[in-house]
């Protein structure tokens, strides 16, 4: 059972009468959330700005949970008068569109204000959207990124490229294997090597890091396996 306030009746579908007077409901409280509206006040309410009376027939503005003339209801940074305007709460002022926006972090990338969600990464805000490689332009938020010395982010691979020491032997970068964040590298006679790149110049031997006869032995600046700097020597 469900008591109404005409009487006690039994719960059971609407009417279209009652649908379309739950509609009409529905709308006046979208259209009150979206724009304050003018309310007839009581002698003992006082205005929520100037704290002055307002009568019973005076025209007000009901926002932020108070009452407020017409007049005193205005944008807290510029005062223009925000009755039937749309507006922002900020720390239960009111602020028009405009201001508001003022009082937004700026994307570090576009300049624009970030009016939805934040990224914050290398001490400054983004827009999700705009924090991107500055080589390749791919999307970082989520992923590994690396910043060079002006703090600009790379992705990982692109860093790699761009800073990564090269080898001797190929003149590419040594980077981290596929799925792996070490780069693994061997460094011999002041020069770098991938591992697969280490080798006897002369046999191409692959050559071990370790101290052993397997290693490299080196003779006159070049990388040489063990019978290879022989030969060598005693030419």
């Amino acid at each position: 059972m469900e008591r109404g306030g005409g009487g006690v009746r039994t719960s059971g579908p609407l009417t279209l009468k009652e649908v379309e007077e739950l509609e009409q409901l529905t709308q006046q409280l979208m259209q009150d959330m979206e724009h304050p509206q003018r309310q007839t006040v009581a002698v003992s309410e006082s205005c929520g700005r100037c704290q002055q009376p307002l009568a019973r027939t005076q025209p007000a503005v009901r926002a932020l949970g108070q009452l407020f003339h017409i007049t005193c209801f205005t944008c807290h940074q510029c005062e223009q008068q925000l009755q039937g305007q749309q507006f922002y709460s900020l720390e239960g002022a009111p602020y028009c569109e405009g201001c508001y926006t003022d009082t937004l972090e700026k994307c570090n990338t576009c300049g624009q204000p970030i009016t939805d969600r934040m990224l914050r990464a290398t001490g400054k805000a983004y827009h999700p959207q705009c924090f991107t490689c500055v080589v390749c332009a791919c999307p970082l938020e989520g992923t590994s990124f690396i910043v060079d010395q002006a703090n600009r982010p790379h992705c990982v691979p692109d860093y790699h490229k761009q800073y990564a020491p090269r080898c001797c032997v190929c003149a590419e970068p040594i980077m981290p294997e596929p799925g792996r964040e070490e780069t693994v590298r061997v460094v011999a006679l002041d020069k770098n090597f991938h591992m697969k790149c280490y080798r006897c110049e002369d046999c191409g031997k692959a050559l071990s890091i370790e101290a052993d006869d397997n290693g490299c032995f080196p003779l006159d600046g070049h990388v040489l396996c063990r019978k290879c700097h022989t030969a060598r020597a005693q030419t």
